[in-house]
């Protein structure tokens, strides 16, 4: 369908800004791009409890963000990475989504502001998400939450590492996982797909854009194929944990996150798969200026509450 009227404002409003491209920056200017475009602060929702920690992760200390949407924490958790290609994003970039989600899926929500490449290349970030997850899992007890309802999500990059955390917890310890909740995931290092093509201009998230992600990321293609950078890469998905996939019809991301819907569908891993049709990547973020960001949002929350009963 075409492109919907929202998203055209949106990307109006931000070509409007006069932004450098994301691959003409270095990774400072790309994180303060970011940040220019954080909404304003006075918008966000309300939320019964948050509570900033750092735990010791891999390589030092990861900061966390915790969110509490009712003072009784004895409820299920959702684990969350940030979007930023892996380059960008932190605690505030997403502040206003975490609220959103907390309130709306009435649970704990704990965000993850893992290392961040160059500086911190492949598998740094994983690592990371996979040692915060590690430890909600052994501390639930002081996080008062139950440790039988146990979430991981993301968005873009974040839905990356969510995806790849639940292959390492497959894979290594048997981690307790309810859902993996993956908003338009990078999932390959493959640029020839058609939405690669289709959208590769004009929609924010640019082709060149991408690549320039992948080469922060993964600059070494040996690393950029293996399954805990590009899950779509695993030779084996069952025994993953459910899955909510979402994706955007104008996003480059779209048929790499569909495929991964489908092989997780294939390999008998209950799967939710929407694609939202006139959205372009990001569009979950934006709540406040597009319908379907929060009917996403909504999916979400419902999702998370099947999965925690």
């Amino acid at each position: 369908m075409p492109l919907d009227p929202q998203a055209t404002l949106l990307i109006e409003d931000r070509n409007s800004l006069d932004l450098q491209p994301i691959e003409h920056c270095t990774p400072d200017e790309f994180r303060a791009m970011m940040r220019v475009q954080i909404e304003d602060k006075a918008k966000r929702e309300h939320v019964a409890h948050v509570e900033d920690r750092e735990i010791s992760g891999p390589a030092g200390g990861i900061p966390l963000r915790i969110y509490c949407s009712t003072p009784d924490r004895s409820q299920g958790v959702l684990v969350y990475y940030h979007g930023g290609g892996w380059v960008g994003g932190d605690l505030e970039t997403h502040d206003s989504l975490c609220r959103a989600i907390a309130n709306a899926a009435e649970c704990v929500v704990v965000a993850v502001d893992y290392r961040l490449a160059p500086e911190h290349a492949y598998p740094a970030a994983a690592e990371d998400a996979y040692a915060a997850l590690k430890w909600v899992c052994e501390n639930h007890s002081a996080l008062a939450i139950d440790p039988e309802r146990i979430a991981v999500g993301g968005d873009s990059a974040g839905g990356n590492l969510a995806a790849v955390v639940s292959l390492m917890a497959r894979d290594r310890e048997k981690l307790p996982i309810r859902l993996q909740v993956l908003l338009y995931p990078i999932t390959d290092c493959d640029f020839t797909t058609s939405s690669y093509q289709e959208c590769a201009e004009g929609y924010l998230l640019t082709t060149t854009g991408m690549k320039w992600f992948w080469k922060s990321y993964a600059p070494e293609e040996d690393d950029a194929k293996q399954p805990y950078a590009s899950p779509l890469q695993a030779d084996e998905l069952s025994d993953v944990a459910p899955a909510l996939v979402i994706t955007a019809e104008y996003d480059v991301l779209r048929d790499e996150g569909d495929a991964y819907a489908k092989r997780l569908q294939e390999s008998g891993v209950p799967t939710e798969w929407k694609c939202y049709d006139g959205m372009i990547h990001g569009f979950i973020g934006r709540q406040d200026v597009l319908d379907a960001g929060r009917v996403a949002v909504n999916q979400i929350a419902n999702a998370l509450h099947k999965a925690f009963t």
